[in-house]
């Protein structure tokens, strides 16, 4: 059931959002010219295959960040500020979920020096295909403007919203429900917060 609601729901939402995903390709090729409108990079998938994602570009193109990203930063332009806050940038991620490298919910995908850190159960996540939204994604919805707000960006990363997310998402391979998944996406939508594991995310 789950395979063929993403396949269905991928197809209908980059058929009914082509005009909204064609007028942000014009303004990035406007408001950000010189590069790409596309953004592709290696995540890990289901089973610890590599497979690229697809996003809008926010960034300038040549910088030497890290792949922690905080509120604020100079390589995120104006306009990828705002695509960013309202998770327009993801939009191309239903390719990616039409064609089966990934989910509607599920764990958010990592890069490869984050997943090789999971050990023992932790591991148990990468059964699952990652998902464009899913509770760890819910709960840290505003993460860059909570890393902007510490010190460290990526030791309070690593330390505390990483394995807080390993956590939430054990939970979600243990405890999955379809009717839940329906409910995170309507929450992700509208931009609402709801319980899960008895806890406001």
């Amino acid at each position: 059931m789950k395979l063929l609601f993403d396949k269905v729901v991928s197809l209908c939402g980059l058929l009914i959002l082509w005009p909204l995903i064609g007028a942000v390709c014009v303004l990035i090729h406007i408001k950000m010219p010189g590069g790409p409108v596309f953004f592709f990079q290696k995540r890990v998938g289901k089973n610890g295959k590599p497979f690229t994602m697809y996003k809008f570009r926010s960034m300038t193109i040549s910088h030497s960040g890290s792949t922690v990203s905080v509120a604020g930063e100079n390589r995120i332009t104006p306009l990828g500020a705002v695509l960013r806050k309202y998770k327009l940038d993801e939009l191309p991620e239903l390719w990616n979920v039409l064609i089966g490298d990934m989910s509607l919910v599920g764990p958010r995908p990592d890069v490869p020096g984050y997943a090789d850190n999971l050990r023992g159960e932790e591991r148990l996540i990468l059964n699952l295909k990652p998902g464009i939204t899913g509770p760890a994604s819910l709960k840290y919805r505003n993460e860059e403007e909570i890393l902007a707000t510490v010190d460290n960006p990526i030791e309070y990363n690593d330390k505390v919203i990483f394995p807080d997310k390993v956590r939430i998402n054990l939970y979600y391979y243990r405890n999955y429900s379809f009717i839940k998944d329906i409910q995170m996406i309507f929450c992700t939508i509208l931009g609402k917060r709801m319980i899960y594991n008895n806890e406001l995310i």
